[in-house]
């Protein structure tokens, strides 16, 4: 299949590139290889693998140990039916990707070239390396240090050990720069092409912009009515209750109507009903060596009760702490602005009525730099890596704070401290100031301050700032490159860390619009035009800036989609829609089901055996696991609610 226009040396056509550390052992490299070359059969990837040329290149200064990996067509059509891959069937409904179906599906001519999209190739071969398992090694060749057990992935024993530096999707010039011009490279008044962003970039990027984008005219009619708004006197109170009940309707509205529109974009991209993959362990994680009770293998085993002994003892007492601050930096706010105050009021003149305005400007910015570290902190505490540290005879071991397995854990736990303090630092100003202070214009002064100021503060570094750090690099990555300088191009270039940024960014815009724009019309018509410019300047850094990304099967944006009803959120945190032991079964079930589905795939799809379990018995166990789940939800849900109410 070929995907790219330029191949390697020995012919293959390069979709990922591997980046080995420069002082990785030859014996490493050797077996590495071997094993991504070996047969499904015999344990391997069997995928193609070469090194990049060394030509004209000072071995001295470049890294020799970089790889790029592809696959044949047939290898990436039977990997696709592996990850049930959901593609458009020839009477228009989206079913499983399966080879002997293969001429029923929509877009599939010929030998099958063209039906995956770049995207799904690299995606399917970064699941396969992802897989590729050890099977009888008791470490990683040439590193004694590295254990190895049967059925660890071998890549991520590798990242942990930091002997592979770099896995990443190869960019296409050609593509890249027909998307460009669609995207982001002349003004237009039509809607993105989130359709070529998916088939590029794959669903869960594609979801971001068609989310940003969607915020966007939802806030426009919002924006048009506060500034009709503003031409009334601010002195008539009508307006402002009018105004209210407006946003109150409008939130709930466009929440609802952006998951219908997430689930059509997801059934048009086939990842709606899509089941999801079997998550490996996160690199990293460590545990006592024990059974999975899902697989069945052998691999590191991390107590419950010891993690949440570590969340409650060390990440809530920080995060309280980290909250302490933030109020205590508030009331030295207000001091400040109680002294502006009582100069203007002194002698007003000119320039005591622009120092109204600086403490205002001076907290946005504290708001930023606090939220910025408390980043870097929250990142620290759920994910305190492994290692080992050598001072001099001494060794000394660090393990990882919340140690969480999955990277889903992970990103929950991370979302839930850097919402609950960012929403905090940014909003308690404004809520103190409207229900304890109870003065207005000093609401609406300050709510301005802090929206414009964040604004710039962020449109500098996300859309300036790169440009003129990759301003050299971004006329070379268009111009056509030999494969070899284009390879270390890219592997220079910065590494997308994903979207969360993005989502918290338009987080905060949601809540300033919809808890206070009642009182400052004009919060909303500021969000649109920072929205249009994010648009323009996020598509310009994926294009340019960033390496490109592995494609996200996402069939919605995730936990963000809760965060923006925060009650909402912290109940489906705390309260699992299902219970953890109902989880392990299912997850069991979908395991089995998939691995049958593979052993029935390479034995030529011979009849199943006598023994398989009744697919109806396994769909009523399953019906009865939700319906049970269900019940349990509702039920707590009700009480918590009952609760509230009787407090309240």
């Amino acid at each position: 299949m070929e995907v790219l226009g330029t191949r390697c040396g020995s012919g293959i056509i390069p979709l990922v590139v591997l980046v080995l550390s420069p002082d990785t052992q030859e014996e490493t490299v050797s077996w590495l290889l071997r094993r991504i070359r070996e047969k499904q059969q015999d344990g391997g990837a069997e995928l193609l693998v070469d090194q990049l040329s060394s030509e004209d290149v000072d071995e001295e200064k470049e890294n020799s140990n970089i790889f790029l990996v592809a696959a044949s067509r047939q290898r990436l059509l039977s990997g696709a039916e592996d990850l049930g891959l959901f593609k458009e069937f020839n009477d228009g409904s989206m079913r499983g990707y399966t080879c002997v179906n293969s001429h029923n599906f929509k877009e599939f001519h010929g030998d099958g070239d063209g039906f995956l999209s770049m995207a799904e190739c690299q995606y399917i071969i970064k699941h396969e390396l992802e897989t590729l398992r050890a099977k009888d090694e008791t470490h990683v060749p040439g590193y004694t240090q590295a254990k190895l057990y049967p059925g660890k992935s071998i890549i991520r024993r590798l990242q942990s050990k930091r002997i592979l530096t770099q896995m990443f999707p190869l960019h296409d010039k050609e593509e890249l720069k027909r998307l460009s011009f669609k995207w982001y490279k002349k003004v237009k008044t039509s809607l993105q092409p989130l359709d070529d962003i998916r088939h590029y970039y794959g669903e869960g990027l594609a979801l971001y912009f068609g989310f940003l984008e969607y915020f966007t005219m939802a806030l426009v009619p919002l924006a048009f009515i506060g500034m009709l708004c503003c031409q009334f006197d601010w002195k008539n109170y009508d307006k402002y209750v009018f105004f209210a009940v407006f946003n109150l309707i409008w939130c709930t509205v466009i929440l609802e109507l952006w998951k219908r529109c997430s689930a059509s974009l997801a059934y048009h991209w086939g990842t709606l009903s899509r089941k999801k993959v079997f998550e490996e362990p996160r690199p990293g994680f460590h545990g006592i060596l024990g059974f999975n009770p899902v697989t069945g293998r052998e691999e590191p085993l991390y107590p419950s009760a010891k993690r949440q002994l570590r969340i409650y003892l060390v990440s809530l007492p920080f995060v309280l702490l980290c909250l302490y601050l933030s109020l205590y930096v508030m009331m030295i706010y207000f001091e400040m602005e109680g002294w502006t105050l009582m100069l203007h009021d002194r002698e007003p003149t000119f320039w005591t009525t622009i120092l109204l305005f600086i403490p205002g400007i001076i907290y946005a910015v504290v708001i930023e730099v606090m939220n910025l570290i408390y980043r870097y902190a929250a990142e620290f505490l759920t994910e305190w890596v492994v290692g080992i540290c050598e001072f001099g005879p001494y060794t000394c071991s660090r393990v990882e704070e919340e140690n969480h397995r999955l990277e889903s854990s992970y990103q929950n736990h991370l979302v839930l401290k850097v919402l609950v303090f960012n929403f905090l630092n940014c909003f308690a100003s404004l809520f103190y100031i409207a229900f304890i202070l109870q003065d207005l214009v000093l609401l609406r002064q300050n709510l301005a301050t802090l929206l414009i100021t964040s604004q710039i503060i962020n449109q500098f570094i996300e859309a300036f700032l790169p440009y003129w750090l990759q301003r050299g690099r971004n006329k070379t990555m268009m111009n056509e490159l030999p494969l070899n300088a284009q390879v270390r191009l890219e592997t220079n270039m910065n590494t997308y860390l994903g979207t969360f940024d993005d989502y918290l960014e338009l987080f905060l815009l949601f809540g300033y619009v919809s808890l206070f724009s009642s009182v400052y019309p004009l919060a909303a018509v500021f969000v649109v035009l920072n929205n249009i410019t994010e648009i323009y300047s996020d598509a310009f850094k994926m294009c340019n800036v960033f390496k490109r990304p592995f494609s996200d099967p996402a069939a919605n944006i995730g936990i963000w989609q809760h965060g923006l009803l925060a009650f909402k959120f912290i109940l489906a945190f705390l309260v699992p829609d299902v219970p953890k032991h109902i989880q392990i079964k299912l997850a069991r079930l979908d395991f089995e089901s998939m691995e049958a589905l593979k052993k029935k795939r390479r034995s030529n799809f011979l009849c199943v055996s006598k023994q398989q379990q009744n697919p109806r018995e396994v769909h009523r166990r399953v019906v009865h696991h939700f319906v049970y789940a269900s019940l349990q939800k509702a039920l707590t849900e009700f009480v918590v609610m009952y609760m509230l109410v009787c407090v309240v």
